[in-house]
């Protein structure tokens, strides 16, 4: 029992993460198909007005993700480290890059250096999630072994983990465009609107295109999670559903209200769906939650001060969320969006 329920204050982690960390990796991903450099000036300043002050909150939570997961399942996580350990170093790299390329392209003033910088922070926004999402088609495919050591290769290049780590992309792709459309729209900036609910659609279909073809896959290549996701974990996986279809129609009439909030809720429904269809197994297809975790004593501290830094980091989080919506992180926000320069659908 108490090993279940550290693995609930993991995957709460996992969510938190897909949610936000998500948004973030996404909003590279528009950063990277904006256009050239004129083109795409308006799209980046919003995507940079918007991610400034809380880019680094969002990742926190793969550090909270990874501090459970060796604490409270060890064995769990050296079989995922010593057999994932390519995608794993590669998603590392990307972030490191992301982040460096994000904020040295702030700081720079040439344009040629900017280029650079930015293609960094755009190309890693798109690398790292793909390599997340195949871990956990590694994962859920039951390819990563007890004892760890497993095939380092065909581990995550299998066609569960492509699924995985194309839908990680799509998703992201997603929610970013969604939270940038009400982003653009507090700003007052009716283009940008347009732009990023046109790129929201487009995510939303081919997101749900990619789903459908991902059932013959799974049939095929992950008996286990299929049979798990049509049955165990169906009214999960329909509920998402309806909160995208909502979403479709909502930005389709061009309606704001409840947005935000069923493209969040759509998402969080297919993770937990895939932690529903994965239960009671940490690896897929074998391994226990309760064979892996580890003594008592060690998961009661644990819950302990997940608790305790819950209680702190909640609020925390919460508020500078509230206030970056807001605009009140934003330096100079009067200057941000209204500058000369075409609009996004003029180009």
């Amino acid at each position: 029992m108490i090993a279940d329920l550290v693995a609930v204050f993991l995957f709460i982690g996992v969510i938190a993460y897909s949610l936000l960390g998500g948004a973030d990796f996404g909003a590279g991903f528009w950063d990277l198909t904006a256009g050239g450099a004129e083109r795409g000036r308006r799209p980046r300043h919003l995507i940079d007005t918007s991610l400034g002050p809380v880019w680094e909150a969002n990742h926190t939570w793969l550090v909270y993700c990874l501090v459970f997961l060796w604490t409270g399942f060890p064995t769990a996580f050296t079989a995922i480290t010593t057999t994932l350990y390519l995608p794993l170093g590669i998603a590392a790299l990307g972030i490191v890059l992301r982040g460096a390329g994000f904020a040295f392209r702030k700081a720079t003033l040439r344009t040629r250096e900017q280029r650079v910088y930015g293609a960094a922070f755009a190309a890693s926004s798109v690398l790292t999630p793909y390599c997340f999402g195949s871990i956990a088609g590694a994962i859920a495919s039951g390819r990563v072994p007890t004892g760890g050591d497993g095939d380092a290769v065909g581990s995550w290049l299998n066609p569960t983990s492509a699924l995985g780590g194309v839908l990680a992309v799509l998703v992201c792709a997603y929610l970013a465009a969604v939270y940038l459309n009400a982003a653009a729209r507090q700003q007052g900036a009716p283009a940008l609107e347009r732009w990023f609910r046109d790129r929201a659609l487009l995510a939303s279909v081919l997101t749900g295109v990619v789903s459908v073809a991902g059932i013959f896959v799974l049939r095929q290549d992950a008996p286990r999670l299929f049979h798990q996701l049509s049955h165990r974990a169906l009214a999960l996986v329909v509920l998402a559903a309806l909160c995208g279809l909502a979403t479709v129609l909502l930005l389709l009439r061009d309606r704001r209200t409840g947005l935000r909030v069923l493209a969040t809720a759509a998402v969080a429904l297919v993770v937990l769906g895939w932690g529903v269809a994965q239960y009671p197994y940490l690896l897929g297809t074998h391994l226990r939650i309760d064979a892996a975790a580890s003594p008592d004593a060690t998961l009661k501290v644990t819950i302990g001060v997940a608790i305790v830094a819950g209680l702190l980091i909640f609020p925390s989080v919460g508020l500078l969320l509230l206030l970056a919506g807001r605009g009140r992180l934003r330096p100079g926000a009067q200057e941000d969006l209204p500058g000369p320069g075409p609009s996004p659908r003029d180009s």
